[in-house]
């Protein structure tokens, strides 16, 4: 018998490979990896550039009042440093008096051009909050155009300041005998009658005098009335009530104002109309250096056309900020101490205090030279003058400026 066998197979394991889901899965997997690595990238960079966390960390805005100081914080490579310390600073534009006899609330900081105003605003507030410091000098200079200042030298007035730069034919600063220049101003000469036209083709009917801001508001409108009563008082400060008032008194004609707002009085300067408005403008050096520094950025070569006159009796303005919260202390801190601000601030034209108060003219000058802009030689024998006691100063200001008495801050506030 035979038996019936049926072939039966052996059951197999199937093995399969990975499904398509998985397949799928495992590229997204790589592609998300790969576009992460972006990210993570320009993660570490900010973290290398101080930029990590900012928009988490926060960011601290003050509010200051400013006079012509306001162009450094309205600086674009200033306010980049200052953002990677998580500041930005709202200004409100206003002269120096104004800084310091107008309401502080709601201010973080002042930051007056010269000394009479932080005088007045750290004396107002003795029993406040106010942190000062001095991060840079700039002098008071006189800005002027080469015919003007050539006609002074054929007259006397003005000679030559070489300095670096190869400037012996079209020297870009000049030393003005303050004596004499003044004395011009007093008689009412007009540029017509000192000879503007015999070399260069100008008329000019208007007096010979050096604009400056409404000298109720402006340090520098101010500052230049001190150099002309320490002159006009014989290279001597006026030191009592009595004084004060003959010197007023004495060289209120020769102080005759347009009264141009202070951020104005540059920008006049620069613009082809401002010749003929105002021959002759009281600024900061610092504001001449910047604009010669924009022009050869953007020309190649500067403004031969513009001219700096150095009074032969020279002050050294020294701006002082001041915190007026805890916050702007932090922000004073920065401006004398962090080498980005410092840098910046040379570059644009002031001479930085070093860690000894003093002003690193040497560098500046080695900045401009570097930049081919001509430096000003020294002029050791530069008398230095000294302003009046702040009372007798506001005295002065008062009497020649006719300006209403100033208000403290506190009376501001009522």
């Amino acid at each position: 018998m035979t038996a019936d066998r049926s072939h039966t197979e052996e059951p197999r394991l199937e093995i399969r490979g990975p499904s398509r889901r998985l397949a799928l899965r495992g590229r997204a997997l790589r592609a998300l990896v790969t576009a992460l690595a972006f990210p993570v990238a320009g993660l570490l960079a900010l973290t290398a550039g101080g930029h990590l966390l900012l928009p988490f960390e926060g960011v601290t805005t003050l509010e200051g009042k400013i006079a012509s100081k306001a162009e450094f914080f309205e600086d674009e490579e200033v306010q980049r440093i200052l953002m990677k310390h998580g500041i930005r600073v709202h200004i409100t534009r206003m002269g120096s008096r104004d800084i310091a006899t107008t309401s502080f609330d709601g201010y973080d900081f002042a930051f007056p051009s010269g000394q009479p105003a932080a005088e007045m605003i750290k004396n107002d507030r003795r029993d406040g909050y106010a942190k000062a410091r001095s991060p840079f000098v700039s002098p008071i200079v006189l800005a002027t155009y080469r015919e003007y200042a050539e006609t002074l030298r054929d007259n006397g007035l003005a000679t030559p300041r070489q300095g670096t730069g190869g400037q012996r034919n079209d020297p870009l600063y000049y030393t003005l005998d303050m004596g004499k220049f003044i004395d011009v101003s007093a008689r009412g000469k007009t540029w017509d009658e000192i000879g503007i036209g015999r070399r260069h083709r100008t008329t000019n009917g208007n007096r010979i005098l050096a604009q400056t801001s409404n000298i109720c508001e402006a340090n520098h409108a101010g500052t230049y009335l001190g150099l002309v009563a320490f002159v006009e008082n014989g290279n001597a400060v006026p030191t009592n009530d009595a004084a004060a008032d003959r010197v007023a008194e004495l060289i209120k004609p020769t102080l005759v104002s347009q009264g141009l707002p202070s951020e104005e009085m540059f920008k006049t300067y620069e613009v082809p109309e401002g010749k003929g408005v105002a021959p002759i403008v009281v600024v900061y050096e610092h504001q001449y250096f910047a604009y010669q520094i924009r022009q050869r950025q953007q020309t190649g070569k500067p403004d031969a056309e513009r001219v700096l006159l150095y009074p032969s009796t020279q002050f050294l303005t020294e701006p002082e900020y001041i915190a007026l919260t805890p916050k702007g202390d932090r922000l004073g801190e920065l401006l004398a101490t962090d080498e980005q601000l410092q840098r910046r601030a040379m570059e644009l034209g002031f001479r930085v205090l070093d860690s000894s108060s003093k002003a690193t003219s040497t560098a500046l000058y080695r900045f401009l030279a570097d930049q081919g802009i001509p430096a000003p030689a020294s002029a050791a024998n530069d008398t230095k003058a000294t302003l009046p006691s702040l009372p007798l100063l506001e005295r002065m200001i008062t009497s020649v400026g006719d300006c209403p008495p100033p208000k403290t801050t506190s009376e501001a506030s009522s």
